[in-house]
């Protein structure tokens, strides 16, 4: 589905696949880093953490979490654990 023929999809991601990133930033999250508390680890490298707005699934495969840990998320995947 393209807008006005121009070989863009009407969600912003060209016809081939590869997102338009005309910004310095990341569209699809604007490059920021969110907060969040591990509430507990499930199995598969997730964790189940809460975001100050409700409970949310996240990957933790890339750093070493426990539960009641702050960890940074950026895309759904934990990239930081944060000092007590």
């Amino acid at each position: 589905m393209t807008a006005s023929g121009c070989g863009v999809s009407d969600f912003g991601v060209p016809e081939h696949g590869i997102p338009d990133c005309s910004d310095e930033v990341c569209i699809t999250c604007s490059d920021t880093a969110s907060e969040v508390t591990v509430i507990c680890l499930l199995p598969g490298g997730l964790a189940v953490v809460d975001t100050g707005q409700g409970a949310e699934e996240v990957s933790v495969a890339l750093v070493s979490a426990a539960a009641g840990d702050r960890v940074l998320v950026h895309a759904k995947e934990a990239i930081a654990v944060l000092p007590q």
